[in-house]
């Protein structure tokens, strides 16, 4: 391993684990690069780089923060070479495989290749010529005072459903324990290829959300009916639709590759995080 990039949450204190990172790297003359803005704040030794070029130079990423730090370093390592180890610091991360105690027994698996690794569903969009990425969702968002979202589902050049709600979420497996899941969508395996179209807070004839496969070219299409929307990428929004536009999304497997070190599996991860009850149990 010649160079390993670091991306850091914007709030939480991440100076123990970045200390943890540059002692492993020193001791193995690995090259730690840093965005050039984050690195600044903690006033540390890493090689101050762009966003674009840590994802093109680094064999290893290593997100410090949260699950939103995660998804941003599983975006500048889409399609290239480096997988990426999530670290938690505070909340409990869904995506994260470790905590900051446990660092330095990770970096030493993974120098002795005592890992595997999780390849990760991406779902591309276009919109209004625009090209977006996420990780976790796509969702075309009601706007306070617009309307509502009444949106055509396409799949494969076909009609399919519709709906009538407050958003339309096309997520992936690793985003189905996001805001598909708050709004009533399947918890689903990373290691399953699909696309999950849930919608929010339907109020149409059809209300259930549906599973796509992941080679299935999906179009969400607003109905003359329907109010301006926000396009809203990994949580983010990215522009606006209105009523005649059309946006086109495709699943793209293995875009990003996780680091995963056998601590815990996807199921206890979601049992903890989502604090999910054997409610047969408790009757």
């Amino acid at each position: 391993m010649h160079a390993a990039g670091l991306v850091l949450h914007p709030q939480r204190d991440s100076a123990a684990a970045v200390e943890a990172v540059l002692g492993w790297a020193a001791n193995r003359g690995v090259e730690i690069l840093g965005i050039k803005d984050e690195i600044q704040r903690l006033r540390c030794a890493a090689t101050p780089v762009t966003a674009e070029e840590l994802g093109r130079r680094a064999d290893l990423v290593v997100s410090l923060g949260g699950d939103g730090t995660m998804l941003r370093a599983m975006r500048l390592a889409d399609g290239e070479r480096a997988s990426v180890l999530g670290v938690n610091l505070g909340k409990l991360g869904f995506l994260a495989e470790v905590d900051v105690p446990d660092l330095p027994a990770a970096l030493s698996a993974i120098d002795a290749h005592d890992f595997t690794v999780e390849p990760r569903l991406a779902v591309d969009a276009v919109f209004h010529d625009q090209e977006v990425t996420a990780f976790n969702d796509i969702a075309v968002v009601r706007i306070p005072g617009e309307g509502s979202a009444r949106v055509a589902v396409r799949v494969a050049g076909q009609p399919f459903v519709s709906y009538a709600s407050d958003a339309v979420i096309v997520a992936t497996p690793t985003g189905s324990t996001a805001y598909s899941f708050s709004a009533g969508g399947p918890i689903t395996s990373p290691s399953v290829e699909a696309l999950l179209v849930t919608p929010a807070a339907p109020h149409s004839a059809y209300s259930r959300g549906v599973v796509l496969s992941v080679h299935d070219h999906v179009e969400l299409d607003l109905l003359p009916s329907s109010g301006r929307l926000a396009v809203e990428v990994d949580g983010m929004v990215a522009g606006y639709v209105e009523a005649g536009d059309r946006v086109s999304l495709r699943g793209r497997p293995a875009a990003a590759r996780v680091v995963r070190l056998g601590m815990t599996t996807f199921y206890q991860r979601a049992r903890r995080k989502l604090r999910l009850t054997d409610s047969a149990e408790l009757g």
